[in-house]
């Protein structure tokens, strides 16, 4: 069985994520900036490594995983500098650490301005750049990848439904983080999502059919 490390595992969505994949019997490491992170992890029977992507990332990390999800980010009360050493340098040190041992999925949790930065909200212009470039060197790395961009995210209970049709109004280019990590969890067990961009939000298609056809925007 395939072996996934989650990066930013401790985050909102990755704690989620992570409590899916156990549920599913699912191999998971997870990598933490802190020991102190770590029971609630191993109650569930994730594997734990120690790492700071803004630090050099051990080869340890990645040793014998088979895929990776990058749901890390550095929050939004930290500054530009934060966000271009976590949720830019840091995911880029990631992507060159899966390529070095031929990981066959990279699922990266971006933003839905990623791929147009200018036109999105011009307080987290910064955050966009970030995630465009990041996405970027991803897309060119030769990994196997699969990009997420999540509409604004609410903390609201799981839907089981997405969209991945951005709306017009854009009050509705929402969705949960629970309905984002269920859509991770459906990625990776789903070959057709490599090498594709979906955005995500609330919508009407049940999140178990939302990755069986390729889409690529």
């Amino acid at each position: 069985m395939d072996k996934t490390l989650v990066i930013g595992a401790n985050g909102q969505i990755g704690k989620q994520l992570v409590q899916l994949m156990s549920g599913q019997s699912m191999h998971v490491r997870v990598m933490l900036r802190s020991q102190n992170q770590a029971s609630f992890f191993t109650a569930l029977g994730a594997e734990v490594v120690i790492a700071d992507l803004e630090h050099p990332l051990p080869v340890t990390a990645f040793a014998e995983c088979d895929k990776v999800v990058f749901t890390a980010g550095s929050g939004g009360k930290t500054g530009a500098a934060k966000t271009i050493l976590v949720d830019l340098w840091g995911a880029c040190k990631a992507v060159d650490m899966a390529k070095h041992h031929d990981i066959k999925q990279f699922v990266m949790v971006s933003a839905q301005n990623a791929g147009d930065p200018d036109n999105g909200n011009p307080a987290i212009k910064h955050y966009n750049v970030c995630k465009h470039f990041a996405d970027d060197y991803l897309q060119h790395s030769g990994v196997p990848y699969t990009i997420l961009r999540p509409g604004r995210l609410t903390d609201e209970t799981a839907t089981g439904h997405i969209s991945t049709s951005r709306p017009d109004k854009k009050d509705d280019r929402i969705i949960s983080r629970a309905d984002v990590a269920a859509c991770i969890v459906q990625c990776l067990d789903h070959s057709e999502a490599i090498n594709q961009i979906d955005e995500l939000y609330y919508g009407d298609m049940p999140i178990s059919e939302a990755f069986n056809k390729g889409r690529s925007i």
